[in-house]
């Protein structure tokens, strides 16, 4: 499940890194995926939003157990 995870974020990462910032996978426990986000995601007003409509959406589509994703 792990791989899968962290393919869907290597596909996010160009759409982050175009905006100066990245994302680093955490680990996958109970359905639930954390993420770190760094550079200039890290204090982006926005990310609440690139969380919940972004990498959400694309994790859900791609791999259905997925529930939720949390910054930490």
């Amino acid at each position: 499940m792990e791989e899968k995870i962290k393919e869907v974020i290597d596909e996010l990462r160009p759409y982050l890194n175009s905006d100066g910032g990245d994302i680093e996978f955490v680990k996958y426990e109970d359905n639930i995926v954390y993420v770190h986000l760094t550079g200039a995601c890290s204090g982006c007003a926005h990310r609440n939003n690139t969380i919940s409509n972004v990498i959400l959406s694309m994790l859900q589509e791609s791999i259905e157990e997925v529930k939720d994703v949390k910054e930490c």
